[in-house]
């Protein structure tokens, strides 16, 4: 690798606020925010949305989606299309 074109390759730590899960792992992304981990040391955090912890496929809580319900819904604001 050429020295000095890289990002700084550091630990951070990944945290789920939905699912209530954090790792630490490494990485290349940045963030202003740390937190301190379980050995003591601070680190930079990065939240995201989805991890294993709250994606439905993971969990097995799948939801439901009420095609039918949007489709007359849709209907009864602008119309039936072709009328």
């Amino acid at each position: 690798m050429k020295p000095g074109i890289h990002p700084a390759y550091r630990p951070v730590v990944f945290r789920d606020r939905a699912g209530g899960l954090a790792f630490l792992t490494r990485s290349t992304a940045t963030s202003d925010r740390t937190v301190e981990w379980e050995d003591g040391r601070t680190y930079p955090v990065i939240d995201v949305e989805v991890s294993s912890a709250s994606h439905p496929f993971y969990t097995g809580r799948s939801r439901v989606v009420d095609a039918a319900g949007r489709v007359e819904r849709f209907n009864r604001r602008y119309g039936t299309p072709g009328r």
